[in-house]
């Protein structure tokens, strides 16, 4: 039995080393709905949470209560009221909040105060760290609706947060804020995290929601064929949004995807909608290649794009050495011009970096994709990831289901992100015809 545990424990923890390496020292803002605390799963994220933090990440957890002040106010007789997916603030609605907000902040600090006994956090101290790090300001009428004691983020104390983060303690921070009359306004969670984010150039973004992420097809229910999109450009994401109706609700496509988009947009590189149901979905999507909600990334154009004619020579000067060492095969001149809009290509300061190329087999609903290359100057920079990431996306787009490699050198490259090992007799049949059975290429198909 140990063995098998050997077996499977050391290929796993040398596949989640590099995201441990890579995330020590970043900033990550996470933004927990009240739904989630609602529903139970506070324990489970203080465990998730204390173990990204011992990794040497530094935390801003912002909590949600919207849950958790209707319920005080349905004690009390009173109906909640909104407009515009934003809550009505009246007197006793903001009495609520507050009650809510201090009794969420006590159970938040007692979950990471507990030494975390039987959990993989045994015997740490979490120090969490509160305060008037938000000055606020009214949402005022907009409208004809007077959102009353409802407000919206005016300054966030970046140094008082970051001197807080560097003495090593996480920052816990509830949806108020105040005005610098010592007024106090009810927030909303997405708004402050945004904010914070923004404010500090947070690393990540993370909403833990009630949604599982957007779906490939956002408007059709969720199915085998219509998964959860991991990765979404920036400016597919805004479209999205431009094409959605007004979000309201927090199971609205837009709800938290505007919040991803306005972060991007305010160079927070990368933003995630993850759904709390999930058990370990904060360590599934920081650690794990795939992750397991949506990802929003601010990918700048000029860098990763789709390759034009003016690339050719860029392209040839990039694959050559790989082809004179045979990991790939030989492709002329004549061949690359014709098929140049196939290719998408990584470019720093005129110079391409990594490229791959997608030739569709529609009647198989699948595509190879060939000649993937990055630069022996950017290996190990996530390079060739970016490229696979944009050539599964072109994939869908056109309607396929998997895509396929031929590789006689770097299947562990493939394997580790997704492939899995085929017969060559798997090939769509026009694709078979040219196998070189000389050659033995392995065939890694990965399924969209």
């Amino acid at each position: 039995m140990s063995t098998v545990f050997n077996f499977t424990f050391v290929p796993w923890f040398r596949s989640v080393a590099p995201y441990i390496h890579m995330h020590r020292g970043k900033t990550f803002v996470v933004g927990i709905a009240g739904e989630a605390i609602a529903a139970g799963k506070l324990q489970h994220l203080a465990q998730d949470l204390a173990l990204i933090q011992s990794m040497g990440v530094k935390i801003v957890l912002v909590h949600g209560f919207r849950p958790q002040v209707n319920e005080q106010l349905a004690a009390k007789g009173h109906t909640p009221k909104y407009a515009k997916g934003i809550r009505i603030t009246d007197e006793i609605a903001l009495d609520c909040a507050q009650e809510a907000a201090g009794q969420l902040r006590y159970e938040i600090e007692a979950a990471f105060s507990q030494g975390l006994p039987n959990t993989p956090m045994a015997g740490s101290t979490v120090r969490v760290i509160s305060g008037n790090f938000i000055t606020a300001r009214p949402v005022g009428i907009v409208d004809g609706v007077d959102f009353m004691h409802s407000g919206l983020v005016r300054k966030v104390d970046v140094l008082g947060i970051t001197r807080t983060l560097d003495m090593g303690a996480m920052v816990l921070l509830s949806p108020f804020g105040f005005s610098p009359t010592g007024e106090a306004f009810n927030l909303t969670m997405e708004e402050v995290a945004t904010s914070v984010a923004t404010e500090l150039q947070a690393d990540k973004l993370i909403f833990l929601t009630e949604t599982h992420g957007i779906r490939v097809n956002p408007l059709e229910p969720a199915s085998d064929d219509n998964p959860i999109d991991t990765e979404l450009p920036l400016a597919v994401a805004k479209k999205l949004l431009a094409d959605s109706p007004a979000p309201t609700e927090p199971t609205d496509i837009g709800f938290y995807l505007q919040h991803c988009v306005k972060a991007c947009e305010e160079g927070v590189e990368r933003s995630h909608i993850l759904p709390f149901a999930v058990d370990g979905a904060l360590l599934l999507e920081v650690y794990v290649h795939d992750g397991i909600g949506t990802m929003v990334i601010d990918e700048k154009l000029e860098e990763l794009r789709e390759a034009t004619a003016d690339d050719v020579g860029g392209i040839l000067q990039l694959i050559e050495p790989f082809e004179n060492d045979g990991t790939l095969v030989k492709r002329n001149r004549t061949e690359i011009e014709r098929d140049v809009d196939h290719y998408t290509i990584i470019e720093h300061d005129g110079v391409i970096f990594a490229c791959a190329a997608l030739y569709p087999y529609p009647e198989g609903k699948t595509a190879e994709m060939a000649a993937l290359t990055v630069s022996p100057q950017s290996q190990g920079q996530g390079d060739g990831e970016k490229v696979l990431k944009r050539v599964e996306q072109r994939a869908r787009a056109m309607g396929l289901s998997s895509i396929f490699v031929l590789t006689t050198r770097t299947m562990h490259w493939f394997i580790k992100r997704g492939f899995v090992q085929m017969e060559p007799d798997w090939l769509p049949e026009a694709r078979k015809r040219k196998y070189n059975w000389d050659r033995k290429s392995q065939v890694l198909v990965k399924k969209l």
